[in-house]
């Protein structure tokens, strides 16, 4: 993990999006323990104050969970962006399948919509 010092992102959001980028793409699993808010402030050369809000916020959004005196682990629920995004890809698979769409289709809809 790094921070950069001279980008215009705050460091504790730098922070969060690599911690939960790392989450999403399994380079962190559910259960890990993330390192304790003094080391990796002191390793990333900011203030523990910084590392404490961003994992607040991915706590918040049910990224990682703390667990007082046990520290902080990657929630066993994994990326809850991620969950809602298969869910809603599985919602939308049911309905074209209902409306008899092939896959070319279906999958012309959805960069369709995404181009909006």
């Amino acid at each position: 993990m790094t921070v950069d010092a001279e980008s215009t992102i705050p460091p504790y959001e730098q922070i969060r999006v690599q911690v939960r980028d790392a989450v999403a793409s399994g380079t962190l699993t559910p259960g890990t323990r993330l390192p304790p808010v003094r080391a990796l402030a002191q390793d990333l050369g900011v203030a523990a104050n910084t590392v404490a809000r961003a994992y607040r916020e991915l706590e918040s959004q049910g990224v990682v969970e703390t667990r007082g005196r046990n520290g902080t682990i990657v929630s066993p629920h994994g990326d809850p962006r991620e969950k809602a995004a298969q869910a809603a890809a599985l919602s939308y698979v049911h309905q074209v399948r209902k409306l008899g769409l092939s896959d070319d289709e279906a999958l012309d809809a959805i960069r369709a919509a995404l181009r909006t």
